[in-house]
């Protein structure tokens, strides 16, 4: 069973969550969308949580730094750059150490209850994978974007990263990561003191860039608006992969930067145009065709949905290609209960009568159903055909009442030869590795662990061998 502080946490969120959703699903129609103007949509309540400021210095070895993306709405993202990014693979694989300490703690082996599903039998293992990222980078040298020498002082001095577009040899291309936060789609934001702990945790754990998608909330924007959000993310980084691609083809066509600028002014003109489009970091470090989808609670069915409009997309966008998502304890529900959730109705977090007033403060009144294609991932019209949706890990926890649908999806994925692994946490409730609350936690950590050790058997680039 959960501990006495969280079983009192619980109560206390519980109380405070329902008078917000009741207090929002009582608010007169104006206030929570349908206006002219309501398409910009909100991101985050500051009134409700603190927000963590982006960091360009690498804090805790990720340096992170927000950019609004589009420009008619508050959509938005938050950048988690490891510092790994710096070395090269050689250098990383040097400068990283295993620790594996099983029988140190006896009681680290009853954190997670059972795993299953996986075609890997080491994804079920809870060892902690300690890494150990070198600090020095004087040895490494970046030109900026349109840079015509060598600009010593790019290199990251106290710690901050001062490169707009670096460029070299030394720079490590990272899959990215795309992480949806949880708050039943009414609540939380991808800056929230919590998430950003976790996104960097994610970061350097499985040595990804992370984006955290700043979606827009309901009921100010009711659905499809914060689904819309999470595939017009997907479709950016296609945009950002190939502006990359053709600032290296210009530059490589006419001499580069400076070369370029003498060479045409209309060729000076397009470049700069690239120049200004052009997120640096990405450029420099990313690498779109090792794309990875992480939703966390209802941020789960958002990834779901992405998966599977990139799976009808197909070549549309390329060079980006999903080749694995995380959801964990994704939001599904369903008209018809299922067994955790006749038992678990009233469990911590979230019970059930607070899941249906999120959805119906998601679901315009007109579609409300607990059947809708984004809440039950078990309808039959649902698309494209389950063979075709990238490996999906599932993570649920024991005291979750949403766990059984969570699994039932896993389950059908696995029938149609999909790699769905799920792992099921021992006396876990929902959010157990990401609420602020219990995000310091062995079992908080380990989780984290057991994420990274399958999405880096996805994002290797030397097929299914464990790139650490």
């Amino acid at each position: 069973m959960p501990s006495i502080g969280v079983k009192l946490y619980s109560v206390f969120f519980k109380f405070m969550l329902k008078h917000r959703l009741q207090s929002r699903l009582q608010a007169p129609e104006n206030d929570t969308g349908g206006g002219g103007g309501s398409s910009f949509g909100v991101t985050s309540r500051p009134e409700e949580e603190t927000a963590a400021a982006a960091n360009p210095s690498f804090t805790d070895a990720v340096a992170t730094k927000d950019i609004h993306i589009d420009p008619v709405t508050s959509l938005s993202i938050r950048i988690f750059l490891p510092d790994t990014c710096f070395n090269s693979p050689e250098a990383v694989s040097r400068s990283r150490s295993t620790v594996v300490n099983s029988g140190s703690d006896p009681n680290q082996i009853l954190i997670r209850r059972n795993s299953y599903g996986s075609s890997d039998s080491s994804v079920s293992s809870s060892n902690g994978v300690i890494v150990k990222r070198a600090q020095n980078h004087d040895n490494f040298r970046r030109n900026s974007y349109g840079c015509s020498i060598d600009d010593g002082s790019l290199k990251p001095e106290n710690g901050i990263y001062r490169g707009y577009n670096p460029m070299g040899n030394n720079c490590r291309k990272l899959p990215v990561m795309l992480q949806f936060h949880g708050g039943g789609f009414v609540s939380g934001s991808n800056d929230s003191v919590a998430n950003d702990f976790f996104c960097r945790r994610i970061a350097k754990l499985c040595d990804v860039i992370v984006l955290a998608v700043g979606y827009r909330l309901a009921p100010e924007n009711k659905y499809p608006a914060a689904f819309e959000d999470g595939l017009k993310v997907l479709h950016w980084l296609a945009k950002q992969a190939n502006l990359a691609e053709c600032s290296k083809s210009l530059g490589s066509t006419l001499g580069g930067g400076p070369d370029m600028r003498k060479a045409d002014g209309h060729w000076h003109i397009a470049d700069a145009f690239g120049a200004s489009m052009l997120e640096p970091w990405l450029a420099a470090h990313g690498d779109p065709s090792r794309c990875v989808l992480l939703g966390v609670s209802c941020g789960g069915n958002i990834a779901d949905y992405v998966a599977r409009k990139s799976v009808e997309a197909s070549k549309l966008l390329d060079p980006v290609k999903v080749v694995a998502q995380v959801l964990m304890y994704p939001f599904f529900t369903g008209s018809v209960p299922t067994h955790s959730e006749i038992k678990l109705a009233n469990s911590y977090f979230f019970d059930k009568a607070m899941c249906v007033l999120a959805w119906k403060l998601l679901l315009p009144e007109e579609e409300f159903s607990l059947d809708h294609l984004v809440a039950n991932p078990l309808v039959p019209e649902r698309g494209p055909p389950l063979k075709k949706m990238p490996p999906t890990l599932t993570v649920v926890a024991e005291h979750d009442l949403m766990r059984d649908r969570a699994i039932a999806y896993s389950e059908e994925l696995r029938k149609v030869n999909v790699d769905a692994p799920v792992l099921e946490y021992k006396d876990a409730v929902h959010e157990f590795a990401t609420l602020d609350m219990l995000l310091k936690t062995p079992q908080a950590q380990a989780c984290a662990e057991d994420i990274a050790i399958w999405v880096k058997k996805h994002i290797s680039l030397r097929g299914h061998e464990f790139s650490y």
